[in-house]
Formats: structure tokens, sequence, C-alpha cells
């Protein structure tokens, strides 16, 4: 298995940075720390078939819409055609299509589908871990500042005294959304792992709201 992950690597780096667009958030880096975080899953899934998972995480973004694209819960559906489809063209061992096909499908949050497969398990995993921790907030403000959105609120960081709007205000998508994901991984070790990201994530926001609140007071 080792030698064919070998072989098709390069070729899977070199379809998927054929079809990348310029969101620097979904990157050939992403992609590459997906496959990292998979195979740290693996380990304890020696029953996965790895080339299936390695497929699926170098070309699950495909397709990528903006995050307020009207179309996006569709993204990954259109991402999975495309990939089978350029996988069958590079002779792709064919039964494992529907498996990369159902893992880019499910990977995503907006879709909302549930995966089946052990395979599909550890791609949805691992894509979302890198939503959390150092880079997934890194991540987090690149897509806010493209969206348009605030860093925070003015005088409610923290939403004490109004609704969630993490469209609106960047620092309010850890709570609408991040820190629910280690609750919906799939594996144990996804599990563990996205909740030590996670605490990145909560104790930055406490800092960020006292700054924020330092920050009012002195000017």
């Amino acid at each position: 298995m080792h030698s064919l992950l070998s072989q098709w690597q390069p070729r899977l780096r070199a379809l998927a940075t054929a079809g990348l667009g310029e969101d620097s958030a979904h990157d050939i880096n992403h992609l590459q720390r997906v496959w990292r975080n998979a195979r740290v899953l693996l380990q304890e899934h020696a029953q996965a078939d790895a080339l299936t998972v390695m497929a699926a995480c170098y070309l699950h973004d495909l397709v990528n819409l903006p995050k307020n694209h009207p179309e996006r819960h569709l993204a990954s559906r259109q991402a999975a055609v495309l990939a089978c489809r350029q996988l069958a063209e590079q002779d792709f061992p064919a039964e494992k299509l529907a498996g990369v096909a159902h893992a880019i499908e499910t990977h995503s949050f907006s879709a909302d589908l549930r995966p089946t497969t052990i395979e599909a398990q550890i791609v949805q995993d691992a894509d979302r871990i890198d939503a959390l921790g150092a880079v997934g907030l890194a991540r987090l403000f690149y897509t806010a500042a493209r969206m348009d959105s605030a860093l925070a609120h003015g005088t409610d960081p923290l939403a004490q005294h109004r609704a969630l709007n993490d469209k609106a205000y960047a620092l309010d998508h850890i709570v609408t959304k991040l820190d629910k994901l280690p609750g919906k991984m799939q594996t144990a070790a996804g599990r563990a792992l996205a909740e030590q990201r996670l605490a990145v994530l909560t104790d930055f926001r406490a800092a960020f709201a006292g700054e924020w609140g330092v920050s009012r007071v002195l000017n």
C-alpha cells in the first residue's frame, strides 16, 4: 500500500493544484494538512483504505464556493463528481471511486451529510480538525476578511447581551460553529485532537475580549 500511496500522491497533488482558486484557507497547504491529519487517524483504523482517504483529502475542495454563496451546500457533491471524472481519466482503481466520492460528498459541514464508511469519517474529521487550533484561527480571520466581517462586536465581543452573528463578527464563529466540532467528530482520535485544538481557540477568545475591552478604555 505504501508504494501505491507514493505513486498516487504526486498525481493527486497535481490534480488538486490545477483546480485551486485564490482562497488561501483552501490551498494546497490546507489539503496537505488534511492528509497529514488523516494519516494520524488512520493509525487507529488499519482496516480503512488509505488510498481512498488520500484521494479524498487532496480532491475534496475541487469545487470550493464562498461560505456566503447560495449554493455552498452543493459544492461537495459537485467536487465529488468532478474528482471521480478526473480520477477515472487517470486510471485510478475503479472499485475505489465510489468510496472517494462518498468521502468528498460528506466532508462538508454545509452539506450536512452523514459519512457511513470509515474512510469518509476519517476525511470529515481530518478536514474539521484543520478548522481548529492556531492554523484554524488564522483561517477563521482570513475567511472573515474575505467576507468583510468585523473582528468582533464593538461593545459586546463575547455576545453576553446580544445574539451571536458570525456573518457580521469573526469572533462569534468560535462559538457558533467551531466549539461544536469536537462533539461531532466521527473517530476517537479525531475527537481527542479536536479538543486539544479547541482549547487554543477558547483561550484566544477570552484573551481577545480582555484586550478588546482594554483598548476601548485606553481610547
